[in-house]
């Protein structure tokens, strides 16, 4: 089976060269779900990368039979953060036009349409008694008709800013999936997880990775959690009515590890976990699949996510590494402080607050007072 491979316009340069991204298309011999993928959307996060391909070459092995609906796979999907560089370090994490976050920038229905909360209370009070598929094709068809309004603006002669103008291409393509994947790495050296929401526990375990994260405090502006808002809106709003009723459609961020690396674990790890995952869904069937390590995954929420900064200036002497569980009172990291009030140079230890998981710390070992050095997850009982 091979791919259908286009080639999609983003945006054109003042030199007249077009920036565009490449999409690679499997479709099954049966209808069934659309999943959609993308990698890259941080310029330094580069793993999801090497996922893609892998995944390119494997679906590319299989039988149109064997794969039941879609799969959309897009990497290096941000080629104006890939390409942003200073001095040798892949940043392009923020849009160098306003500062914005390259994965805080996205529409969601819910927040987006004045009346959505009305719109949505009225959806679900008029589709009581459907079926799930009956609900599900019907309120797709209200958040695409929404989000036709601003795609017309993309033509409209005032024009839009460039963060506007990139999320709404890149949301065209994935608006109408079921499931949607987005690969990320941290921007620093981190653990290999998963991000979910709720209700989605089941399927997170899927993955078969080691740590999972409940996004349980979110805003709603970044990829997989405005693709998904508006869905966990109507499942609230059929609740309220007395009906429990959870949809098939489900997101995901997947963390690969340290940013600006392949590691090859990390690539493995969630090529594995998506493998795993689509043919749990009845995606991809009657394909054999590699007996993975057998890990007890950890699962935590956002709102146990502890970030240290550091409280004083200083140089970085000693830190414990990602994957370290620690203790309260456990010195987490000392910073070399020195000064200039005529006193000798001194070591801080900073001790952990609360017990848990260390699953990211910065790359830097130079810290000003206020910036970032290491991250704490607390698991769930």
């Amino acid at each position: 089976m091979q791919p259908l491979i286009s080639t999609l316009p983003l945006m054109q340069m003042a030199s007249g060269d077009e920036l565009s991204l490449q999409l690679y298309r499997f479709v099954g011999e049966s209808p069934g779900k659309k999943v959609y993928l993308q990698s890259n959307l941080h310029g330094a996060e580069l793993a999801g990368n090497a996922v893609i391909h892998r995944l390119i070459d494997w679906l590319s092995g299989l039988e149109p039979a064997q794969l039941q609906g879609e799969i959309w796979l897009v990497p290096v999907c941000n080629p104006l953060g890939v390409n942003t560089r200073s001095h040798n370090f892949s940043s392009g994490r923020y849009n160098p036009y306003d500062g914005r976050d390259w994965n805080r920038i996205f529409w969601d229905y819910e927040s987006a349409t004045a009346d959505s909360s009305d719109a949505i209370a009225t959806f679900a009070q008029s589709h009581l008694e459907s079926e799930p598929d009956t609900i599900v094709q019907a309120y797709r068809q209200q958040i695409l008709a929404a989000f036709q309004i601003k795609a017309v603006q993309l033509e409209d002669p005032p024009g839009m800013p460039v963060h506007e103008l990139y999320a709404a291409r890149l949301q065209t393509l994935a608006l109408d999936a079921d499931y949607l994947i987005d690969l990320h790495s941290s921007a620093n050296r981190g653990l290999i997880y998963l991000y979910y929401f709720t209700e989605r526990a089941a399927a997170a375990r899927m993955f078969g990775l080691q740590f999972a994260a409940l996004l349980d405090n979110y805003d709603g502006d970044a990829f997989d959690e405005a693709f998904i808002k508006p869905w966990l809106a109507l499942e609230s709003a059929f609740k309220a009515l007395g009906r429990h009723l959870r949809l098939e459609i489900e997101a995901y961020t997947l963390e690969l590890g340290a940013g600006m690396e392949l590691s090859p674990v990390a690539v493995e790890q969630g090529l594995q976990g998506i493998q795993h995952y689509l043919s749990e869904k009845g995606v991809i069937m009657g394909v054999p699949l590699p007996t993975v390590e057998t890990r007890e995954l950890v699962m935590t929420r956002t709102s146990q996510f502890t970030k240290y900064f550091a409280p004083v200036g200083g140089f970085l002497r000693s830190r414990v590494e990602p994957g370290t569980w620690v203790r309260a009172g456990t010195v987490l990291y000392s910073l070399l402080c020195f000064n200039k009030s005529g006193q000798l140079p001194s070591l801080k230890p900073i001790r952990a607050e609360h017990a848990g998981l260390v699953y990211d710390v910065s790359i830097n070992q130079a810290f000003n007072q206020g910036e970032y050095v290491l991250a704490v997850l607390q698991p769930d009982d």
